[in-house]
Order: C-alpha cells, then sequence, then structure tokens
C-alpha cells in the first residue's frame, strides 16, 4: 500500500483509530495523524527569515523529524503508552546525542552528522541569546549571521540538510507496514 492511498482512506474514513499516531510525507505533502485526526504537516520548502524566532522555528521542525524517525524505529505507529513513555524519554534526550545515535544507527552518513551538529551549534547559541547577530555560524570557518553573506550560507546548508533529511525520513517511513495500518483505521 502506498502513503498516497493510506491518507485517502483517512480522509475518506469517519472515524480514525487513536491508537496511531504517524507524520507521513507524501510527494511535497506532510500529514500528521495523531488521536484520529488527520493534519496538514509542515511544508516541504522551508523558509527561514534572519531574525532569532524564525532561526528557532526552523530547528524545531527539524527536531521534531529527529523524534519522529526514531519513534518510527522504536513504536512504528503506535499512539499507546508505550510512544507517550518514549516521547517523554526523548524530550529529555540533548539534540547532539540524537544525532550521534542516527550516526551509530547508519541513518546518517559521517558528513551529515557533522554538518547537523554544526548547524544545531547555531540552535544552541540561538536559544541562549537576544538576537541572532550574536550568532557565529562555523561551517569551515567562522560567520556572523548579521552579516548578509553568514546568514545566507547558514540558510543554504540549513536548506540543504532538511531535504537531506526529509529523504531520510521518506527511506524510515518506508519501512512501516501501511497494509497492516490501514486495517486498524
Amino acid at each position: 500500500m502506498s502513503v498516497s492511498k493510506l491518507i485517502s482512506e483517512v480522509k475518506k474514513s469517519k472515524k480514525t483509530s487513536s491508537k496511531i499516531r504517524l507524520y507521513l510525507i507524501d510527494k511535497d505533502r506532510h500529514y500528521f495523524l495523531n488521536d484520529g485526526v488527520l493534519k496538514n504537516g509542515f511544508n516541504s520548502k522551508l523558509t527561514i527569515v534572519k531574525n532569532r524566532d524564525s532561526v528557532l522555528s526552523a530547528f524545531s521542525k527539524m527536531a521534531f523529524l529527529f523524534d519522529e524517525i526514531i519513534r518510527l524505529r522504536i513504536v512504528q505507529s503506535s499512539n499507546n503508552s508505550d510512544s507517550v513513555e518514549l516521547l517523554y524519554l526523548l524530550n529529555l534526550v540533548p539534540i547532539n546525542r540524537k544525532i550521534r545515535t542516527f550516526l551509530d544507527w547508519k541513518v546518517f552518513s559521517p558528513e551529515f552528522t557533522r554538518d547537523m551538529s554544526r548547524l544545531f551549534e547555531v540552535r544552541n547559541d540561538t536559544v541562549h541569546c537576544i538576537s541572532i547577530n550574536d550568532v557565529i555560524y562555523n561551517p569551515k570557518m567562522k560567520i556572523s549571521l548579521s552579516s548578509i553573506s553568514g546568514f545566507k550560507k547558514f540558510s543554504t546548508d540549513f536548506q540543504k540538510a532538511w531535504k537531506t533529511l526529509l529523504k531520510i525520513y521518506v527511506l524510515e517511513q518506508q519501512k512501516i507496514n501501511l497494509q497492516k495500518i490501514s486495517e486498524i483505521l
């Protein structure tokens, strides 16, 4: 069964099981099925503007997908107590440990792990500052996000990492038994 077909079935269904929790990517459309409700997910194309809130919002979307990848690998589509407990634990795990876990699990390549670690240093600095003008990005050499070229380099690298993360997520999503989920609906 395809993701498109499953989404179509969920849309047609009058009542969907609350036992399913899934973030689904179908081409460039994203959906979040949770507690029996299908909602639109994030946009495949992420826009980051040069302000603190926009940067932090983009990182929170990326961190959400990290958690969803871990959920898929451990509890799959479950929305039972095991899923709730896992989400609780995931909130306690620092992002750098999740990135390292993806490397250990061979979900991320060493290069992508390095790129993600560098990007998330920006997130950590952004959380602890008032303005992104105080933040330095260090892909190969230190650049300030306050400069136009520095922010453009950061934004370009972030967009590239987002696209790669979406591809990785789709690969993990393909491991789900959608037919089985369809039967639970």
